[in-house]
């Protein structure tokens, strides 16, 4: 028996957690055997994470492994994050340079 594979609005429509199956395996077309058998085996395309005897994965993992989501971020397509303001030391992320100590060489005459 063949289950047919999710749309994408069904799997843009998902929790941020879902199961190995029917969620992964159906959106990648595969079985529910195959599933388990790659995922036993570190085969699949994507994480899978253990929680007691269950098998999860992280929606975003799929959604960029299928190509809905920018290769190197974890949001949706269309999100555009504000600008930081100029000169905004304290934004996120910002880290300091260590300071450069400039050394001359002596020089012989």
């Amino acid at each position: 028996m063949t289950t047919p594979a999710l749309t994408i609005a069904q799997i843009l429509d998902q929790p941020a957690l879902v199961p190995l199956w029917p969620t992964v395996g159906q959106a990648l077309g595969l079985a529910e055997s195959t599933t388990y058998q790659l995922a036993a085996q570190d085969r699949l395309p994507i994480e899978v994470i253990r929680l007691g005897r269950r098998r999860m994965a992280r929606i975003v993992d799929l959604q960029r492994f299928l190509g809905l989501l920018p290769e190197g971020t974890g949001v949706a397509t269309g999100y555009q994050p504000a600008a930081p303001a100029a000169g905004n030391d304290e934004a996120a992320g910002y880290q300091p340079a260590a300071p450069v100590e400039h050394v001359t060489a002596p020089t012989t005459k």
